[in-house]
């Protein structure tokens, strides 16, 4: 038996005790969403809730209880970097999506992902408001989860670049995107909130792209989703075609992320790098 294949046998078990403690976090994020949530800013700018904070609690305390000698990085959470010298890291955002709860859109999710040797191996994205829930591990498939039905996911096969549907972020906008767009020839375009929700839509063929070129994600944006596209038949890369990695000392993305069906991705690649380059953006330094 394989190294790889001791690794999927064993995430079973973590694929199911995610998606329980994911349900659980939504609960309490619900609790907020149907009520009231303050709204604090952090250093950057950044909104936060007491629904990420309760929920932070809570799903880090249960991975603690279930998995003491794993690490933990969560966006809520402060890094001690001792995950650093952990093989297995468990990566967590448990509000993707903080103004989209703020503007009460659902566009919201929580994602709870776990990276085993910097890849991300296991992945699950649950929308509180609707109750959905996505999940997959390398090797073991991905599936939609809807109340007890499990829908096995498979992502599109569309290779033509003009024939995809791009999904792209309600709250971030920027003209590289509308660039990137025009020259792939693409028409159709979903609008979403939350990369985990956005990733979910190329897992379920409701799209098949998407692509973030600037360094805002963060390494909780990317895991769950990553292992979840990946189980789907997907693809992820940064902008220029590189694998993510996590478990890092520094958690951003600094090359951004094209997330896709996986059909066309290189090609897609080359155009976007590109483009990248004529923004002004290098490979080698990042974007800013």
């Amino acid at each position: 038996m394989t190294q790889e294949s001791v690794e999927v046998t064993d995430l079973t078990t973590e694929l199911q005790f995610a998606c329980k403690i994911a349900r659980e976090a939504a609960t309490i994020v619900n609790t907020f969403y149907v009520g009231s949530s303050e709204v604090r800013y952090k250093s950057d700018r950044e909104p936060v809730t007491e629904a990420d904070r309760s929920a932070n609690q809570h799903i880090v305390s249960r991975v603690k209880a279930m998995f003491p000698e794993d690490g933990i990085l969560s966006e809520e959470s402060k890094d001690d970097l001792v995950r650093l010298e952990r093989e297995r890291v468990w990566i967590i955002d448990p509000l993707d999506g903080t103004k989209e709860f703020i503007a009460r859109n659902g566009e919201f999710s929580i994602m709870i992902g776990l990276a085993v040797r910097g890849r991300a191996k296991m992945g699950v994205v649950m929308q509180p408001e609707s109750g959905l829930i996505y999940a997959g591990a390398a090797g073991l498939g991905a599936w939609l989860i809807e109340q007890d039905e499990r829908i096995p996911l498979t992502v599109s096969r569309t290779d033509k670049t003009n024939r995809m549907t791009l999904v792209s972020s309600r709250s971030h906008r920027q003209q590289i995107t509308d660039k990137i767009r025009a020259t792939l020839r693409i028409t159709a375009e979903r609008v979403s909130g939350s990369v985990g929700l956005k990733v979910g839509l190329i897992a379920r063929q409701l799209a098949d792209l998407y692509i973030h070129p600037s360094p805002g994600c963060k390494e909780w944006d990317l895991c769950a989703p990553q292992a979840l596209l990946e189980a789907a038949g997907g693809c992820i890369t940064d902008c220029w075609g590189n694998p993510l990695t996590y478990n890092n000392r520094d958690v951003r993305a600094h090359n951004g992320l094209i997330a896709s069906n996986g059909a066309a991705h290189m090609q897609i690649v080359e155009t976007v790098a590109h483009i990248c380059e004529e923004f002004g953006f290098n490979e080698d330094d990042g974007f800013w």
